[in-house]
């Protein structure tokens, strides 16, 4: 039974890993991080991402433009595209590591204490890709309400609002830190199943008493 326990909180801690690594790879890339409604004109609408700008009109369409300059993007922006391409690749490398350390695989069901350290490293790189992704979103969330709430603005200025991708960033982050969460704790709070051919110490400790005692009556 502790076995089956085991085995399916490694499967939903990689299923869940692999979920918040693929939804932090869409945050990266969709052009939603930020919304931004005009009241003179309300069919238009402007959207903001890491890489570009876009804007969508109901009778144009949607037209994208990327951004010229990295050097010239707010420091934020700078900043959340190095994070969440340093968290793309430690999640894909924590895939790669516990997917090695997995029970289910027979690959090195012999070396239990090998499986365990490259389940406890998977389960560190999840927690860091998970931070990599909360980190950029959080920021530019909080930068967003700033500007929002900036009273040096005039009232009539647009003002940005949350977009679709960060809340689709922090489901990617908590996802990665919960599956990193689970993965460690089915290596380090339950015990490994024996590799076949092994047998428990007390097992062989039972085992070796009846066989000292024929022994020793077959020696008097």
């Amino acid at each position: 039974m502790a076995f089956v326990f085991r085995t399916v909180a490694q499967l939903a801690g990689m299923l869940l890993s692999l979920l918040g690594w693929v939804l932090a790879c869409l945050t990266n890339y969709l052009p939603h991080w930020k919304n931004l409604n005009l009241d003179l004109n309300e069919m238009e609408t402007w959207t903001q991402g890491l890489w570009q700008v876009c804007v969508v009109q109901e009778e144009v369409g949607r037209q994208c433009k990327d951004f010229d300059s990295f050097l010239a993007l707010p420091v934020e922006l700078r900043v959340s595209r190095i994070l969440m391409f340093l968290s793309h690749g430690l999640g894909l490398l924590g895939l790669l590591v516990s997917g090695s350390g997995l029970d289910c695989l027979r690959v090195g069901e012999r070396q239990r204490k090998w499986k365990k350290r490259l389940l406890i490293l998977g389960g560190v790189l999840f927690w860091t890709a998970g931070v990599g992704v909360l980190v950029p979103v959080s920021w530019v969330a909080h930068v967003t309400v700033q500007e929002f709430w900036d009273e040096t603005l005039p009232e009539v200025v647009p003002r940005w609002e949350f977009g679709e991708a960060l809340f689709l960033g922090w489901f990617a982050g908590f996802s990665l830190l919960l599956g990193g969460c689970l993965v460690t704790w089915a290596a380090c709070c339950t015990q490994a199943p024996l590799a076949a051919g092994q047998h428990p110490a007390a097992d062989t400790q039972n085992l070796r008493h009846p066989l000292e005692m024929k022994n020793t009556r077959l020696t008097v």
